[in-house]
Formats: structure tokens, C-alpha cells, sequence
């Protein structure tokens, strides 16, 4: 399977547009060694002609304009290699880049039943996507589950991979109505994904709120593992005047700590484990500093926008 990092960041970019952290105001002098980042979007390939994205970032249409492997076949006026589309939850973050994909083009849309009440009934602006003729096609996942994707048009092949799901705790975005959220569950607010294919898997996980720790076990069993690397520390907001709630109050497990995402990573597993969904107030993104080279000592490599993996 090929992957590709089209987006590394978390909302709002990095530098974000409306940001004058440290980490921001240095990115925009041209002297500072960090790189700019659009907002996370991964792509991956079982064949590399067909391409799945996960989520759907507001920065996807230039990121797919970027991408020579996302780009519409030159034999047709109306054919994008883009299959579908996984969605980990309804976060804005992961679900406008939706909105691109409106341009009269069938696919496959992945999310659990929570998902899609939230997406298809109390944000009709969705249903632009029913343009399409054939039109999108909607696929219930579980919070917890197995399921085969067949591409093939031969009905006794194998799936060409398989995703399996389990929740990562967390809570829906605060646009879902109070009517709406009853009727919820709770274990869809936010899932990760396992992808699998011949006997290599690929974990995705970019928002770990800390509250079970399935993504630890399943990241060691991995081949390699994207993991939420938004914020080094649990007052990072806080401190750079950001705002006044804690990381875990926003539903991300920092990276620092007795209790953070490194020490609580298995010491003795073999994945190949990447940070992604990197917030501009994070100090890893300068690779000078002391939070960079402790990521880097404890095994961890942090994602950026162009960056690929093959298994």
C-alpha cells in the first residue's frame, strides 16, 4: 500500500491564519528552518490507481490539486482515481473538504450511523453530493468492527484490503444540536482506522482523547501508525494565550508527560509510528528545540505535508 501526507497540521494551518504565536510569527520569517503545513489530509493506495482519502480536510482541493495521483484521467472529462472517503468523525476539520468533492463525481463515503445522521439530516448542505449520477454512495461503519472492501469486479475475489474500527472516546463537535446529540452514541464520536492488506497494517489515529487505551495496543501491532501529535503539553492553549482549555478538555492526548502519548506508547514495539495533526503552537515543529529532539529520541517521526510511506 502506498500512503501520501497531503496535510500535516491541525485546524487552521500552520502558520494559522489568524495566529501570532511564536511558532507562526517565526514561519512567516523566512529564516526559521520549520515548514509550513496545510490542514491533515491522508491518501492511500492499495494499487496506486485508486485512491481513499481520510477525512476530508477544508484544504483538500489544493492538496488534490498538488497531488499528480489524485488528478481526474486524461480519458475521461469526468473521472477522479478518488474512491471514497473515510471519516473518523464529524469534527469541521474532518468533514468540509466534503464540499470539494461535489463536482458531480461518485463515490464512497465510509461513517458510522452517528456520522451520517449528523452529516445527511441536520446539515442538509451535504446533500449537494447527491448530485452525482450515479450518486455518492453512503456505507454504514461501527464503532467497533471488520469490514472487507472489494474492488474487484470478479464477486469471488478477495477484498483488495480491510478496515477494521474501534473507538477512541472524545465528543461530538459543539455545531451537533442538543436534540440531535441524544440520539447518539457515544462511541461514534470518534473512531480510528485500521487498514489492512497482505498481512501489513496501517493504524490511523489522529484525535486521541486519552479516555481507553485501544490505540496503544493496536498502534504496537501495527506496521506503522498515525498518531495525534497536536500538543506537546496539556496547558500549551493556556500558556501561548490561545485559549483557556486544557488539551484533553479538547479531546487530545498530549504528547508530554508521565501520562502523554510517548510514555504511554509500547517501548518494545517495532511500529514505525508518525505524528500528525500538529498544532501551530507546538514546539516540535522547530526542530531546534528540546520537545523536537525528545519525539525524536523516544522513536517518533513527525508527519509533513509530502510526505510518503510505502508497505
Amino acid at each position: 500500500m502506498r500512503i501520501k501526507i497531503l496535510g500535516s497540521a491541525a485546524g487552521g494551518g500552520f502558520p494559522q491564519w489568524n495566529c501570532s504565536c511564536e511558532n507562526c510569527r517565526r514561519v512567516r520569517n523566512p529564516k526559521f528552518r520549520a515548514n509550513s503545513r496545510s490542514q491533515t489530509q491522508i491518501a492511500f493506495s492499495h494499487d496506486g490507481k485508486i485512491w481513499f482519502l481520510v477525512g476530508a480536510s477544508p484544504d483538500l482541493r489544493a492538496q488534490i490539486t498538488t497531488t499528480p495521483e489524485l488528478h481526474p484521467h486524461e480519458q475521461s472529462p469526468s473521472n477522479s482515481p478518488i474512491g471514497g472517503v473515510f471519516l473518523p468523525s464529524a469534527d469541521v476539520d474532518e468533514v468540509m473538504g466534503l464540499l470539494h468533492l461535489r463536482e458531480f463525481q461518485p463515490f464512497f463515503i465510509f461513517g458510522t450511523g452517528s456520522l451520517q445522521r449528523i452529516l445527511k439530516k441536520e446539515n442538509k448542505i451535504f446533500n449537494v453530493l447527491d448530485r452525482a449520477q450515479p450518486p455518492v454512495q453512503w456505507r454504514l461503519l461501527k464503532s467497533k468492527g471488520r469490514l472487507g472492501i472489494h474492488l474487484s469486479e470478479n464477486p469471488g475475489d478477495e477484498p483488495s484490503f480491510v478496515v477494521s474500527t474501534f473507538s477512541l472516546g472524545g465528543s461530538y463537535p459543539d455545531y451537533v444540536s442538543d436534540d440531535v446529540r441524544r440520539t447518539l452514541s457515544p462511541d461514534e464520536a470518534n473512531i480510528a482506522f485500521i487498514f489492512e492488506r497482505e498481512g501489513k497494517t496501517i493504524l490511523i489515529a489522529p484525535s486521541i482523547s486519552g479516555r481507553n487505551q485501544d490505540w496503544a495496543k493496536a498502534a504496537s501491532q501495527s506496521s506503522i501508525a498515525f498518531l495525534d501529535g497536536t500538543f506537546w503539553s496539556d496547558d500549551e492553549l493556556i500558556k501561548t494565550g490561545r485559549s483557556k482549555k486544557k488539551a484533553r478538555d479538547m479531546g487530545h492526548l498530549p504528547l508530554s508527560g508521565e501520562d502523554g502519548l510517548l510514555a504511554l506508547f509500547p517501548p518494545d514495539s517495532s511500529t514505525r509510528r508518525v505524528l500528525i495533526h500538529i498544532n501551530n503552537t507546538n514546539p516540535i515543529l522547530d526542530d531546534r528545540t528540546p520537545e523536537h529532539r525528545a519525539v525524536v529520541d523516544a522513536g517518533f517521526e513527525i508527519a509533513y505535508d509530502g510526505m510518503e510511506f510505502e508497505l
